[in-house]
């Protein structure tokens, strides 16, 4: 593949980690735009890994300030081309009642709850 490729490998302490992989035919180095809503996010670096050909190291900072109710979404583009290398979605606070994962977590809960009554009416009448 000669594409450049945007891998990531952790998100910590509100810091989104990944590794851009730059295949040899490609000569020059994308310049990585994170944004939030069509605006600039600042507080990005790359670095070139040493130990490896065409592999760098890319971080962004999540601002504090963009966390919010519901979902956000940071998208990080080639600023040439604009195309979209990688993206980070957050989900938190009061979207989440609305959020299928939610309504999951909800229907399990339930389901515990039926199996526990089950349990206890087939305990009560002696039924298998």
């Amino acid at each position: 593949m000669d594409e450049v490729t945007l891998v990531k490998t952790r998100l910590q302490a509100g810091i989104w980690e990944g590794e851009l992989y730059v295949p040899a035919s490609v000569t020059d180095l994308p310049e990585i735009e994170v944004t939030y809503l069509d605006q600039p996010v600042q507080g990005h670096s790359l670095t070139e890994d040493p130990e490896r050909d065409g592999v760098w190291f890319f971080r962004f900072v999540v601002p504090s300030e963009m966390i919010n109710d519901g979902v956000q979404t940071f998208l990080m583009t080639d600023r040439e081309t604009g195309r979209v290398l990688n993206s980070l979605s957050m989900i938190a606070g009061e979207g989440l009642s609305e959020d299928i994962r939610a309504e999951m977590d909800l229907l399990r809960q339930e389901l515990d709850l039926l199996k526990r009554a089950f349990r206890r009416h087939c305990a009560e009448t002696g039924s298998h």
